[in-house]
């Protein structure tokens, strides 16, 4: 009886030390690994599929680390969008719409008495804190979720091994069954300007600047500061747009088109109205040198490309917004032989994320010819986790993906622009609805609408599918949003004018639009 009682405790000791041994290896499942997924960059993207896999069972790490910027600039956890993007930026655009607000309350009834001025350190004082709170948020988020954070810059050795260096240069080694580059983009500085880098700012730089006056010392508090944008991008276009809404003499200089890659006409539209509500634009012109006077202002030498003539000017910040570059020089792609774009220095991928190299994927602002947009990266590094978990096949769709830009007079817009849809579809083959409305907030207010335009691009065949819709006025995000779900359905004009629109509204007008453009008809709205 002893021995049989021994027989069966030897059975429940390795029955129990299997069951121990099995449930080990659920939360290591690839054994010779130190984790399942390592994710190099902590912004928008890299957080989502680090957290989505960590929920989904898979033992994560996430390494992000910010090089300061020339002028020192740096931030926390969360990436562009958090810190030095999205976030800061549409503050910034709210606290310059408060301002013309303000100025529409009087015509409102509101009595405001005493010229309205704007305090840039109080903004951004609040805006800074937001900010940092949003990098608590996600560092407490990845401790919840048990993802390991390393606050370090992070290279590949080969395809199953990261690198991990400090800021002092300690190097930390870490293995994975799958790693994830995630690692997004910086602002591109132009090389070829002597002192561009020197003295002028990018966008890595103006959301965390305490005082305007920081690089002028010569600038008095009543005195309105002159600011240089070079290049015509969202980013720049957004920025200008802004710093004149805060009371800043803002110019933009523009060396070829406005808001290349966006419909031209609607481009044209959104730069007319920022000249009238003050920003100046410098067109054909390119920049030569900035020089840093005695006086602490900056000289800025351009060239003029339609007459070849030079002129000089003087501004107290210049901002480049020249584009943004890919972070893949310092990740040791070439070693491992992972294939890059020659000519952009981004990542090539296939349609599920996967670079040339097995086990290495990469997605958001590093890959090639993919969209630029935070969401995008949030919804392709959450499918990205689900993939390499096993919990579904499903492909991030980059068609179709809605954008806005927030100018003075934002510009929301998903599909394609006119001209892009012309291109594959030819001039006969797309029918163009458009019209100009005003909205019902200017009229008492007595604001000039003329560059409020909803523009509906179609197929010219059959139920005309919608190919592309542009809308310009306000709060063209919230109102872009709700149409860019009906592209995924297939929306066609016919279903546009079976919608049944909310009055008073903008976005009403865009379920209203019957006046195509090859009619030649006025496609001004008339009426309520």
């Amino acid at each position: 009886v002893e021995s049989v009682s021994k027989g069966r405790l030897r059975i429940l000791l390795i029955s129990f030390i299997i069951y121990i041994i099995s449930i080990l290896s659920l939360n290591n499942h690839t054994g010779k690994y130190d984790y399942d997924l390592v994710v190099i960059g902590g912004g928008s993207g890299g957080l989502a599929c680090s957290k989505e896999a960590a929920q989904l069972g898979q033992k994560v790490a996430v390494l992000d680390y910010v090089e300061p910027t020339v002028k020192g600039t740096k931030w926390g956890l969360g990436g562009t969008c958090v810190n030095v993007g999205c976030i800061p930026k549409k503050l910034m655009h709210q606290a310059a719409l408060l301002g013309a607000a303000v100025k529409d309350a009087k015509k409102y009834g509101w009595q405001i008495t005493g010229p309205v001025c704007h305090d840039w350190a109080t903004m951004a004082e609040a805006v800074h804190n937001h900010v940092r709170s949003l990098n608590w948020g996600h560092r407490v988020q990845l401790q919840d979720k048990k993802v390991k954070y390393l606050n370090l810059k992070g290279s590949l050795v080969d395809k199953h091994t990261v690198k991990g260096l400090s800021k002092a240069g300690k190097e930390t080694i870490l293995t994975a069954k799958n790693v994830v580059i995630a690692s997004g983009g910086r602002p591109k500085c132009p090389t070829n300007v002597p002192g561009a880098m020197e003295h002028g700012i990018t966008s890595d730089d103006i959301f965390w600047l305490k005082n305007l006056c920081v690089y002028s010392p010569s600038v008095h508090a009543n005195q309105a500061l002159e600011s240089l944008t070079c290049c015509c991008s969202d980013v720049a276009l957004e920025c200008a747009g802004f710093l004149t809404g805060v009371g800043m003499d803002t110019t933009v200089m523009v060396r070829s088109i406005a808001l290349r890659g966006f419909d031209q006409q609607i481009a044209g539209l959104v730069t007319d109205y920022m000249k009238t509500y003050g920003t100046k634009f410098a067109w054909k012109c390119v920049p030569k040198r900035v020089d840093k006077l005695s006086s602490g202002a900056l000289q800025v030498t351009w060239t003029d490309t339609q007459t070849g003539n030079d002129h000089k000017d003087t501004f107290d910040s210049v901002l480049w917004a020249v584009g943004r570059a890919p972070e893949t020089k310092a990740l040791g792609l070439d070693k491992l032989g992972v294939q890059l774009n020659k000519e952009t220095g981004k990542i090539v991928l296939g349609a599920d994320e996967s670079t040339s190299v097995p086990n290495i994927y990469a997605f958001g602002d590093i890959g090639e010819g993919r969209p630029e947009l935070t969401p995008t990266a949030i919804k392709a590094g959450k499918l990205l986790a689900q993939r390499l978990a096993g919990q579904t096949t499903e492909l991030m769709n980059y068609d179709s993906v809605a954008t806005t830009v927030f100018t003075p007079l934002e510009y929301g817009c998903v599909g394609l622009s006119e001209e892009e849809a012309e291109k594959r579809h030819g001039k006969d083959g797309i029918e163009v609805y458009h019209a100009f409305y005003k909205p019902l907030e200017f009229t008492v207010a007595e604001r000039d609408a003329s560059q409020c335009y909803i523009k509906v691009v179609c197929e010219r065949a059959g139920d005309q599918k919608i190919l592309g819709l542009h809308f310009t006025g306000p709060n063209a995000g919230e109102v872009t949003q709700g149409f860019a779900m009906g592209f995924q359905c297939g929306a066609t004009y016919s279903h546009l004018l079976q919608t049944v629109g909310i009055h008073p509204t903008c976005a009403e007008e865009v379920v209203k639009v019957n006046i195509t453009k090859r009619s030649g008809l006025d496609a001004t709205v008339t009426g309520c």
